[in-house]
């Protein structure tokens, strides 16, 4: 194994002094000959039986050399850095090489610098609290809950009057381009004032009434001629409008297992509760997270941040725009210090990553990129980023994990129970703070992932 010795150049920085000796250079050595005999053509040798010897004569022994050292230097800086222990971050930089002499005695000398993940101490779990904003559930909270039931249990009824917002028509539509027409549909049954199907059909609609036709100008947003601008022709056949039953105690035995209304509403009320408390776990989660980076000191790598700036912004084509640099910069910082802390988290609570887990996560980021799970699988396990997943699931499983131990409270200083969503987070891990943007961030980790 290459002997290494280690200098500390910062808190996030070293330098490794990695010396191989001839010995453990020479499988190195045999295969440049190797690579190098399947190069080269002379006369009298096919490709990949020419002779060291004559290799040495044609190529020289320092090319020989130089191919040994490019194809083994990340063998030996990965086996130098095992050894050690030391994991590394971005790119690693060679700042100085002494090779072997050309009988290729005396060892091969390597100098690596390279960036490395910082160290510190996390505080004590138990010993903190965070508090969260919460709310009791008001009477317009359960009356909406309520109407969104009835709304569900309701019938649509033909009416003989001019379309409203909120009632329900029965339409024909003819788009025509150049006069010609390129698409047409019958029968849809459409919400007004819903804005789900083409822009200025609301508008159109409003005030017609059964058997009445109007038309408007649009651009249309589906098939063949998506994104040009069409003349829409509508007719309407029917305007419908939704009748919601009575708020009552039959309708509280038609629509749930309750005998009475008032029973109903308090099953509505607990609901709301249960769904309330992901909403404090969520905030909790996030207050934690803002305490526990404030109560640590996390270096930061100079290097790896300016590289994921400059790619970020050279995706972006905004490399010139140094207020969004600095905005980058920061984001950027902060995406770092979380990721380490949230590391060093899952490392010291020993926190575990299941298939079943994983499987979950890769099927969510699926759906947010719009992707069907199978290829994105595909494309994640193509581009080696699978470890990369492995890494976010266990760093948000972490996060549940720490918020299991340290105390959260209200406003008032009153204990808030969030074990329905501890629980459930450490069995179907979820990402919270997915804000939408999934640009690739990248993973800072190096070779010692």
């Amino acid at each position: 194994m290459p002997t290494t010795t280690v200098e500390r150049l910062s808190d996030t920085r070293v330098k490794l002094s990695i010396s191989v000796s001839p010995a453990e250079l020479k499988p190195s050595i045999d295969h440049a000959y190797q690579h190098i005999a399947e190069q080269v053509q002379i006369k009298g040798f096919r490709k990949g039986k020419v002779p060291p010897k004559l290799i040495d004569q044609r190529v020289g022994r320092g090319e020989v050399i130089n191919h040994a050292v490019s194809e083994g230097v990340d063998r030996f800086f990965r086996i130098a850095t095992d050894a050690e222990k030391i994991r590394t971050l971005g790119r690693p930089e060679i700042v100085n090489t002494t090779l072997p002499k050309e009988d290729f005695s005396g060892d091969l000398v390597l100098e690596i610098e390279t960036d490395v993940r910082p160290t510190f101490a996390l505080p004590k779990l138990e010993s903190l609290t965070v508090s969260v904003e919460t709310s009791e559930v008001t009477a317009m909270q359960i009356d909406d809950e309520l109407h969104a039931v009835r709304t569900r249990f309701g019938t649509l009824a033909t009416v003989d009057r001019p379309a409203a917002k909120g009632d329900f028509v029965v339409l024909d539509l003819t788009a025509i381009i150049g006069g010609k027409t390129v698409d047409t549909a019958s029968s849809i049954s459409y919400e007004v004032g819903s804005g789900d199907l083409i822009e200025g059909l609301d508008e159109a609609v409003l005030t017609l009434t059964a058997g009445e036709k109007t038309t408007f100008t649009s651009t249309l947003v589906g098939g063949d001629n998506a994104g040009q601008e069409a003349e829409i022709e509508i007719t309407v056949n029917q305007v419908k409008v939704r009748e919601i039953p009575d708020a009552d105690d039959e309708f509280a035995q038609v629509a749930s297992q309750f005998d009475t209304i008032k029973e109903l509403r308090a099953d509505l009320k607990t609901q709301i509760e249960k769904r309330a408390v992901f909403d404090y776990a969520t905030k909790a989660r996030e207050a934690l997270l803002d305490v526990l980076l404030a109560k640590v000191s996390i270096a930061v790598p100079e290097g790896v941040i300016t590289d994921e700036v400059e790619r970020h912004l050279e995706q972006e084509g905004r490399e010139k725009d140094d207020v969004h640099r600095a905005e980058v910069t920061d984001s950027t910082t902060r995406s770092f210090r979380v990721q380490i802390l949230l590391d060093e988290l899952a490392e010291k609570e020993e926190v575990q990553v299941g298939q079943d887990e994983l499987l979950q996560y890769l099927m969510q980021s699926a759906q947010q990129y719009g992707m069907d799970v199978n290829e994105f699988i595909k494309v994640v396990t193509e581009n080696g980023q699978i470890q990369s997943m492995v890494g976010e699931v266990a760093r948000s499983k972490a996060l549940s994990v720490a918020l299991t131990k340290v105390k959260v409270t209200d406003s008032k200083g009153k204990a808030v129970d969030l074990s329905e969503f501890t629980n459930s987070a450490l069995s179907a891990v979820a990402n919270p703070f997915d804000n939408g943007d999934h640009s690739d961030h990248g993973d800072h980790e190096g070779h010692n992932h």
